[in-house]
């Protein structure tokens, strides 16, 4: 065996050892780390029970006071309700807004207090992020939220052992009308409802016209026997 054969196999060889570590680095560092793209993680819900005739309308809310009223408004004369995942910062900035979405009877749930990146906190400061607002919340209504909804779908580990120790359960969607991007009625409502299905998780905003997709939306479903509930009431077996 020639010398230059030598060093090249040794080099050849060191080469794949070190691709191999460079591999195992990365699954270690980003073996804590969840994002939307994975629908399979336990303790995360993604869909709701699919044997009932059920849909939820997630509707996070940090901005966009100025279409509330409108979104309420039809979802009264729809007789639904849906669940409302609010901003800590919101409920203590707009307290006013917030009463009106529980006097309406609509569920709410936890949405972080800052809108922070979820996946790149801690423990103890995802703990936080929920913690502050479910006591933000419980000072105006005196109830305790269990649904926690991360802000941008962006959560790790620490995220699910924080919540979960704090009583919630971490909800993501099944669909996303992107309606804080696309200012698009036509285009939110084919997402909301387009091959729509039992169980399904749709998140939406409230954007000028997501309120003005919303009665659409709510007629889909009305016309193709699908009921619109609070996102508990879709996850429970």
């Amino acid at each position: 065996m020639s010398k230059a054969f030598k060093i090249f196999r040794s080099v050849g060889v060191n080469a794949v050892i070190v691709l191999m570590l460079g591999f195992l680095c990365v699954l270690t560092i980003n073996n804590d780390v969840k994002s939307v793209f994975n629908p399979n993680l336990a303790d995360v819900y993604y869909k709701g029970n699919t044997n009932e005739n059920n849909v939820s309308l997630m509707i996070n809310v940090y901005w966009g006071n100025e279409y509330l009223g409108d979104m309420l408004k039809t979802l009264r004369e729809y007789e639904v309700k849906v669940t409302f995942f609010v901003g800590g910062m919101w409920v203590s900035k707009y307290p006013e807004e917030f009463t009106n979405l529980v006097n309406e009877g609509h569920e709410i749930g936890n949405h972080g207090y800052f809108h922070k990146d979820m996946d790149k906190l801690s423990y103890q400061d995802n703990q936080q992020e929920i913690l502050n607002t479910h006591k933000v919340v419980k000072a105006y209504t005196g109830a305790d939220m269990n649904l926690f909804a991360p802000p941008s779908g962006a959560f790790n580990n620490y995220t699910i052992e924080s919540a979960t120790a704090l009583g919630y359960k971490v909800i993501m969607w099944s669909r996303d009308t992107i309606d804080w991007r696309d200012q698009d009625t036509n285009l939110i409502y084919d997402r909301a409802t387009k091959n729509l299905s039992n169980g399904e998780l749709v998140l939406m905003h409230p954007t000028q016209c997501t309120a003005k997709a919303l009665p659409q939306i709510l007629e889909y479903c009305k016309t193709h026997n699908l009921n619109v509930v609070p996102v508990s009431d879709n996850i429970s077996v």
